[in-house]
């Protein structure tokens, strides 16, 4: 029994441990979008089509490109049925919102967040990027990014409370650091990759931010 209460205790606290480290490791986050420095992209995490977070989402991005701040939007999501597509969603608002269709691209394998970072990374060549998502997410968001060699900052896109549903979320996150840990451990690759599809031409970023300049 005491070998049982002992091996209860070191697991107890091993899990503890590695969701502090996930969170301690997810900086920087900002809240206001004249804060926020510039880089070449937001990536947009996906979330339940019709609901208040994912829409956040979106209209953080939006404000985040009218701003100035990225050159191109990345809506990366769960587009696993026929009859379920977040990233075209996301799309649809964004350019309902005044974006150029051309400057949003859309993921369509974002299942998980891992496999949204690592194919940024790997399919669309981003190095350094905007993560927009809320709060209780961007830790772990940020912790997998960097651990996957991205240059990253995190924009809060909590515009709303969220009622009740934000303890849940924040409930879930405790489970997903344990993966998230572990992937990064692993450094596993995603479900799907496919052929390379950079958001920018070559040399055409020095272009754009030297014309900022």
């Amino acid at each position: 029994m005491l070998y049982f209460r002992a091996f209860g205790l070191v697991a107890l606290l091993s899990f503890l441990a590695i969701y502090c480290d996930v969170r301690q490791q997810g900086t920087p986050v900002y809240r206001a979008i004249q804060d926020v420095p510039q880089m070449p992209v937001a990536i947009v995490f996906g979330a339940g089509v019709g609901t208040i977070v994912l829409a956040d989402r979106v209209n953080t991005a939006v404000a985040l490109y009218k701003s100035g701040k990225v050159r191109k939007i990345l809506m990366t999501g769960d587009n696993g049925h026929a009859d379920y597509d977040e990233p075209r969603s996301m799309r649809v608002q964004a350019v309902a919102s005044g974006i150029p269709v051309q400057d949003i691209v859309c993921d369509y394998a974002g299942f998980r967040t891992y496999d949204s970072l690592y194919r940024a990374r790997n399919i669309f060549d981003v190095r350094d990027a905007i993560l927009v998502t809320q709060d209780f997410h961007l830790p772990r968001a940020i912790y997998i990014a960097k651990h996957l060699g991205l240059s990253v900052i995190g924009v809060d896109a909590s515009m709303h409370p969220y009622g009740i549903e934000k303890y849940w979320y924040e409930f879930r996150e405790l489970i997903a650091s344990q993966s998230a840990w572990f992937d990064v451990l692993t450094q596993r690759k995603p479900k799907f990759l496919g052929k390379k599809e950079p958001l920018f031409a070559k040399g055409e970023l020095s272009q754009l931010f030297e014309v900022v300049r």
